[in-house]
């Protein structure tokens, strides 16, 4: 039995195993979707500050560029009245060198435009890819948990709840055993089968244990109350 406190009127009411059991894997499911919506949501906008990114970067250089370049044939011009007529000829020639290698630019920017079009399509694709991937992924993951079988959930909470019992063993159950129950003289058997011994070693209380822990989506739904006829026949 587990002791738990209602968070709403701060309560306490006992649960047992099953139960607490079943509150554990609701934690785990919703913690798993918050974490898959969190990881989707963060995918996404790494996509969108990625893209963001190189537009910015293209845009930047090119125009910073583009500035550089108009600032030197402004100050090229500007040398032009203090220069007699040979320099002012080798002026304009720098500054027909400078006008051409500015058109230049202006083309290479139209084309570095386009190209960030395509990184920006391309990238696009890149990310719809690994969502769709990752979407059929969780698909895949969920639909093994869905095909699960009765018999392995059950072997999982059998293994989990050995190995409880025999991290307290030693402090809590010294005189107590918790194991497979492997005798079917009477045509039947349990799972598992708790007996405690007093001191001059006469059992003083046995406990016979089925383990069924179906899953959510299981068809057939079974209660506690019928395994009790069998079980207390088994012990």
């Amino acid at each position: 039995m587990h002791d738990l406190i209602c968070p709403h009127c701060s309560k306490a009411f006992k649960i047992d195993e099953s139960g607490y059991a079943d509150i554990m894997k609701q934690i785990r499911d919703r913690e798993f979707d918050a974490e898959l919506d969190k990881r989707l949501a963060l995918a996404e906008q790494d996509k969108r500050t990625a893209i963001e990114l190189v537009k910015a970067q293209l845009s930047q250089a090119l125009t910073r560029e583009a500035v550089q370049k108009d600032q030197l044939i402004e100050r090229l011009k500007a040398q032009i009245g203090s220069h007699d007529l040979s320099q002012k000829l080798a002026i304009n020639e720098a500054i027909q060198s400078v006008a051409s290698e500015r058109d230049r630019l202006a083309v290479k920017l139209e084309q570095s435009k386009v190209e960030k079009q395509l990184a920006e399509a391309a990238l696009k694709d890149k990310y719809e890819t690994q969502l769709k991937d990752r979407d059929e992924a969780i698909e895949r993951l969920r639909d093994m948990k869905a095909r699960l079988s009765s018999k392995m959930l059950g072997e999982t909470l059998e293994q989990h709840c050995e190995n409880e019992f025999n991290r307290l063993r030693a402090s809590a159950f010294p005189n107590a055993y918790f194991e497979k129950d492997n005798d079917a003289r009477g045509g039947s058997k349990g799972d598992y089968v708790f007996r405690e011994l007093d001191p001059d070693d006469l059992e003083i209380v046995s406990i016979m244990f089925e383990m069924k822990n179906e899953s959510d989506r299981s068809a057939s739904k079974n209660r506690n109350e019928d395994f009790f006829k069998e079980l207390d026949k088994d012990r």
